[in-house]
């Protein structure tokens, strides 16, 4: 028997938020060029990823240069693969706004604002792309198309879409508070760039939260049940392009450094590779205590089951 939990309507007593949230989006708009670009270069000299996430400091054999090599691959990643998530929540968002168009109008602008927004990142990581690539090797190599990424995940339930992108924008305020921001040994522009980003998010995750909860509100227990089986498959399938990304991403830091690395050299690099993708884009957010306790409030006992059940291949790893 489903026991989860009904919440609230959220149409009711959520007006003030999504008023909030208009408000400070307002005051705190930036632009790319004006107030964070501002013709500035990314520093090679630096690392661009933190160890806290890159968990490069697992690779005790790479020298200094090799490991700032190997942060800044990851970092170009670690923007490519936003821009590529990116591509599909700013389309759900406008989704989720045509439901309030004859309502809620500041729930409306929201979440225009909060689309708007995504689309806005989407070209900063393009020319973050264009940046990097300009200054590292050539054979870098992005192993996934966001519009492919994006129709086939804007197939699956609103339900398990809106818990995804709950579950990364969660993610993103972890990593710039505890990994990014206190790092002064980090490319100031890299840092910066993940601020601003930051930025937005944070008032993107409580819109998520709203949408996340009217949506489980309307759902019978056997389409929740329908939604959860999405999810695994969702996670599932961003767990295949980390695979693949990490598995590139290794081999084009291996032929770019001016050593051989042994046989178990390589093999410790690629599972680190995975281990931090894994790490950044799927358990880090899976861990998150808010995120916990949201999964559990709109989920039974064996639906958590089966969740955990699928991730524990990725966990153990």
């Amino acid at each position: 028997m489903n026991t989860a939990v009904t919440l609230p309507d959220p149409a009711s007593g959520n007006a003030a938020r999504y008023a909030q949230i208009v408000r400070s989006s307002k005051k705190t708009e930036w632009q790319i060029d004006r107030d964070l670009l501002q013709n500035r270069s990314f520093d090679f000299s630096r690392k661009f990823l933190p160890d806290g996430l890159s968990q490069i400091g697992r690779l005790t054999f790479l020298a200094a240069a090799e490991a700032r090599l190997l942060s800044q691959i990851q970092g170009r990643t670690y923007a490519y693969v936003f821009g590529l998530v990116e591509r599909f929540i700013s389309a759900k968002m406008l989704d989720q706004g045509r439901a309030h168009v004859f309502d809620n109008q500041l729930a409306l602008e929201a979440l225009v604002r909060f689309s708007n927004d995504e689309i806005k990142h989407q070209e900063l990581f393009r020319r973050m792309e264009t940046m990097m690539g300009s200054q590292l090797p050539a054979g870098y190599r992005q192993v996934a198309d966001p519009n492919d990424v994006a129709r086939a995940v804007l197939a699956a339930s609103t339900w398990s879409v809106l818990a995804l992108t709950c579950h990364i924008e969660l993610f993103v305020q972890a990593h710039y508070v505890q990994s990014i921001a206190p790092r002064e040994e980090l490319c100031p522009l890299f840092k910066d760039v993940f601020k601003f980003h930051w930025k937005d998010e944070s008032r993107h995750v409580v819109l998520d939260e709203l949408e996340w909860q009217a949506e489980h509100a309307k759902l019978s227990p056997a389409e929740c049940d329908l939604a959860v089986n999405d999810l695994i498959a969702l996670v599932e399938a961003i767990d295949a392009i980390l695979q693949a990304q990490s598995a590139s991403d290794a081999d084009y830091f291996i032929g770019n450094v001016s050593r051989t690395f042994s046989i178990e050299e390589t093999t410790q690099i690629k599972a680190c590779v995975l281990g931090a993708y894994r790490w950044q884009y799927i358990i880090s957010g899976v861990q998150h205590p808010h995120f916990g306790q949201l999964l559990r409030r709109m989920t039974t006992p064996a639906q958590m089951s089966r969740i955990q059940t699928a991730l524990a291949p990725i966990l153990s790893h």
